[in-house]
């Protein structure tokens, strides 16, 4: 298991301005935006505008803080995405424009390359087991303290582990809540 604290990790501003990310963790490691398998990053979006299109990529969006987000699609779908709402998962060369509900919001954002891995994202709370038999599984804590395996996750912290098997999950905390991100090579 490879723990990567939040202290750790690159913020960088968005080219537009908008707002920033900081990079969780990344494959192959050192991978540019243009050329990675998978990707695991922070968003805090502070106005509206569009979304970067990424060809080849599929895309889960979930929200951390705010009070949510309206995907407008260029096709004319709309879909609206709040705390409360499950990980959403779409492609990620689908032209969308991101319009913030009542201010800005930080989300959750894994991308993977289609035809080579697939991901999948879970909000979990409170203690439990997870098994994943082949692959990565990535856990990011989002609140409280998480005991993973017996190694310590504060909020913000991750967790790598390479076809971990069985995972034992012990949070501290009254709200404490973690996302399971599952990468599998195709």
């Amino acid at each position: 298991m490879r723990i990567i604290r939040a202290a750790d990790c690159l913020s960088m501003p968005w080219k537009n301005g908008g707002g920033t990310t900081t990079e969780i963790a990344v494959a192959p490691e050192g991978a540019s935006l243009n050329d990675f398998d998978w990707r695991i990053s922070m968003a805090h979006v502070g106005q509206d505008g569009p979304f970067s299109s990424f060809p080849g990529i599929d895309r889960t969006l979930s929200v951390l803080t705010g009070a949510g987000i309206t995907l407008a699609f260029g096709d004319g779908e709309r879909t609206q995405l709040d705390r409360s709402s499950a990980p959403y998962a779409f492609a990620a060369d689908r032209a969308v424009d991101g319009l913030l509900v009542d201010g800005p919001i930080d989300d959750l954002n894994v991308m993977s390359r289609r035809g080579r891995w697939r991901h999948r994202v879970e909000r979990l709370s409170g203690a439990g087991s997870l098994n994943a038999t082949e692959g990565l599984l990535v856990l990011v804590a989002r609140k409280g303290d998480w005991q993973v395996n017996g190694a310590t996750l504060t909020a913000g912290d991750s967790a790598v582990l390479d076809a971990p098997g069985g995972v034992e999950l012990v949070a501290s905390g009254g709200e404490a809540e973690l996302y399971a991100v599952w990468l599998t090579a195709i």
